[in-house]
C-alpha cells in the first residue's frame, strides 16, 4: 500500500525532524520521504555550507560580527530530492565538503551567529512554503526546526539516540568518507556540538512541547522509520 494515500487530513504536510547530533534524523527523514513522496531538506547541510563559505573566504570563524557582516552573501541552494539530496554552494556542489573535518569544527560557532540563522530561516521557510504550495509537502530536519523555523509543522518528531551509540554511527560515516572515523574523537566532537547547540543564545536545540520523541538508539532504521510514519499517520490521518 502506499502510505501517502493514507494521509488524507492533510494536504501536502509539513513535517519537523529535531534531535541530537548522530541521532540519525537524516536518514530517517530521507526514508519517511521517500515512503510518502514528500521533499525532503536538510536544513544542518545548509549551515555547513555557510561554514564553508566563510573558511574559503578567510573569514575568522570565531569572530561573530564578521560572519554577521557577510551571513547573506553565500548562495546556498538545496535539492529536495530525498533519493538525491545535494547541497550547493554558489552553484558548486559541495555535498562531500561540507561533511569534512574543517567544516564539521567550525560549524557550531558560525551556526550560532543570529544572522546566519536568521538568513537561513528565511530560505527554509521558503522552501517549505514552496513544497506545500507545489502539493508535494516536505520533511525538513535540523535542530530548530519545530521550535523555531516551521513552529507550525503538520507533525513534529524529535530523535534521540544513546550518546555511544551515536558516536559509533557518525565514526563508520566519517570512516567512510575517509575522514578518521575513531569513536572516541567522534564521541567528544558530539558532545562539544550537543552542549554548543544546546547552549547557544539564539534557536538553541530543544524539544518542542508538541513533538513525539522517538529513541533511536537501538531498532533498526527501517523500524525506526515504521515508527516515525505511524506518528506521522496518526498525527496527521484524523484532520480535516
Amino acid at each position: 500500500m502506499n502510505v501517502a494515500t493514507t494521509l488524507t487530513g492533510v494536504d501536502a504536510p509539513v513535517i519537523a525532524v529535531d534531535g541530537t547530533a548522530g541521532s540519525g534524523k537524516s536518514s530517517v527523514s530521507k526514508g519517511v520521504a521517500s515512503a510518502l513522496g514528500l521533499r525532503y531538506l536538510d536544513t544542518g547541510g545548509m549551515y555547513r555550507a555557510v561554514t564553508l563559505w566563510m573558511l574559503d573566504h578567510g573569514v575568522d570563524v570565531s569572530d561573530a560580527e564578521a560572519i554577521a557582516a557577510v551571513a547573506n552573501e553565500p548562495t546556498i541552494g538545496s535539492s529536495t530530492d530525498p533519493r538525491v539530496p545535494q547541497i550547493t554552494l554558489d552553484g558548486r556542489d559541495v555535498s562531500e565538503e561540507i561533511r569534512t573535518p574543517r567544516v564539521t569544527a567550525a560549524v557550531a560557532a558560525v551556526a550560532a551567529v543570529p544572522a546566519v540563522r536568521q538568513a537561513m530561516a528565511v530560505r527554509q521557510r521558503a522552501v517549505a512554503a514552496a513544497a506545500r504550495a507545489s502539493g508535494e509537502g516536505l520533511i525538513a530536519e535540523g535542530r530548530d526546526i519545530g521550535t523555531v523555523v516551521l513552529p507550525d509543522a503538520d507533525v513534529k518528531l524529535f530523535l534521540t539516540a544513546d550518546p555511544d551509540v551515536r558516536a559509533a554511527r557518525r565514526a563508520a560515516e566519517d570512516g567512510a568518507r575517509g575522514h578518521g572515523g575513531h569513536v572516541a574523537s567522534t564521541a567528544a566532537d558530539l558532545a562539544r556540538r550537543d552542549a554548543a547547540d544546546s547552549g547557544r543564545a539564539t534557536s538553541p536545540l530543544r524539544q518542542a512541547d508538541d513533538a513525539v520523541v522517538i529513541d533511536a538508539s537501538y531498532d533498526s532504521l527501517a523500524d525506526v522509520i515504521a515508527r516515525a510514519l505511524a506518528v506521522i499517520q496518526e498525527r496527521t490521518g484524523d484532520r480535516r
